[in-house]
């Protein structure tokens, strides 16, 4: 074995690779439940791949056969239900894992310099994921698929001069049809997850030329020793892999749990609309996303007011698209002298808490009827817009709470 590692190290680098980001790169001795979600996403992101190669090897990306070939997958090719439901678990579970590994950010301001590319890169990785997502939903040809589709693509038309251009682009004709499934098909099977693998590579060299975060929110390189190891810091091999393993055997008991008891979860991963083929002549009573897309739906039907120049449609997209962006500048916006939580006060504390209210709570009523009265005689719209305000509110005043806000001295090295 070693001569054969000899031989494969003279023509690349693997050794040097598994020394670099393995055994000799140096991790927080502190991480706690919070840094399991980094890994647990690169697990998600293989399976969605493999079983999305099985799925492709009897999927027919044709408007007349798309439906039928899901329903022959399901019944008639062996394991096929099973494949077909580990995919679309996957899918909404992908998103759990994104959500999460990006609230341990949030709350250890793991987005602060010197980890912006870090964090900028993720943030390109959570967009890509969205679009794959979204032509993906697209595939099972159901009739939810096809409206869900339609509306979306048609928000593109509100841009002024090039939208309605721009939209049909996208479908490849003038409604969607033949075109347009095979495009997302093209892009869902091929172009998209290329994209996240190299962007995936590319989070993780960029994490480890600067390091990762702590809990505590200090650099671990401050103390090193006569070799110039981080006191602070344990190989990443054996001791995280192992805790990485742990979770992942964790996380694939809940995974595998949902797969063979609940893969429609009660019509949130997914909806009984789509077990019906698609129907332009049968509109669903009510056309939402998948529910790790309704917050910024939310808020896209949250503004109403057609008094703003362009109409309520355009200033509607403009806010979706802007409550995406405020998450790119979070490095900028947050000016605290400290990065983790434990050490923030009671300022950043709050806002947050009040941010992840608002978030849940959009996300629950983008799969609700805006019109509809549920919660103490307010309409839906109502609330969407409150939480709207609260959400923009979190990055806009950002730099002045935490620039004030009274926070306690970090300490110097990690604390267990």
């Amino acid at each position: 074995m070693s001569r054969f590692m000899e031989w494969v190290d003279a023509r690349f680098p693997a050794t040097k690779v598994w020394q670099e980001h393995m055994a000799q790169y140096y991790a927080p001795k502190n991480f706690n439940f919070w840094y399991y979600f980094g890994s647990l996403a690169i697990l998600v992101l293989v399976i969605q791949i493999l079983t999305g190669i099985f799925l492709t090897m009897h999927y027919k990306p044709d408007s007349q056969l798309a439906f039928a070939s899901v329903e022959y997958i399901m019944r008639d090719v062996p394991w096929g239900w099973f494949i077909r439901y580990m995919h679309s678990t996957g899918a909404s579970l992908f998103f759990v894992v994104v959500y999460l590994h990006m609230f341990r950010a949030l709350l250890y301001g793991s987005f602060k310099g010197p980890r912006e590319l870090v964090w900028l890169i993720g943030m390109v990785i959570f967009v890509a994921l969205m679009a794959e997502a979204f032509m993906g939903y697209l595939l099972p040809w159901g009739n939810m698929s096809y409206w869900g589709a339609q509306v979306i693509i048609s928000l593109f038309g509100a841009i002024p001069v090039i939208g309605d251009g721009l939209a049909e682009w996208i479908r490849g004709d003038f409604v969607v049809s033949d075109a347009t499934l095979n495009r997302f098909f093209a892009f869902h099977v091929i172009l998209l997850p290329l994209l996240l693998v190299l962007l995936v590579y590319l989070h993780i060299v960029a994490l480890h030329k600067v390091g990762s975060n702590n809990p505590d929110g200090v650099e671990i390189k401050k103390h090193k020793d006569g070799e110039g190891r981080p006191l602070d810091g344990i190989p990443f091999h054996p001791y995280y892999t192992v805790k990485d393993l742990f979770g992942a055997m964790v996380f694939l008991v809940i995974y595998f749990a949902i797969v063979f008891f609940v893969p429609e979860f009660g019509g949130w991963f997914l909806e009984k609309d789509n077990f019906a083929p698609a129907d332009i002549l049968q509109t669903p009573p009510d056309i939402v996303p998948l529910w790790y897309f309704t917050p910024f739906y939310s808020i896209l039907r949250a503004v109403t007011w057609e008094w703003l120049p362009g109409g309520a449609k355009l200033w509607g997209v403009i806010a979706m698209g802007a409550s995406i962006a405020m998450l790119f500048l979070l490095p900028w916006l947050d000016r605290a002298r400290v990065r983790s939580i434990r050490y923030r006060g009671w300022m950043y504390k709050t806002a947050l808490a009040i941010f992840v209210v608002a978030f849940v709570i959009l996300g629950y009523l983008g799969t609700k009827n805006p019109t509809r009265i549920d919660l103490f005689a307010f309409q839906n719209v109502y609330w969407a817009q409150v939480c709207m305000i609260l959400y923009f509110l979190f990055f806009l005043l950002m730099p002045w709470y935490t620039s004030r806000d009274a926070t306690k001295p970090e300490p110097d090295r990690v604390t267990h």
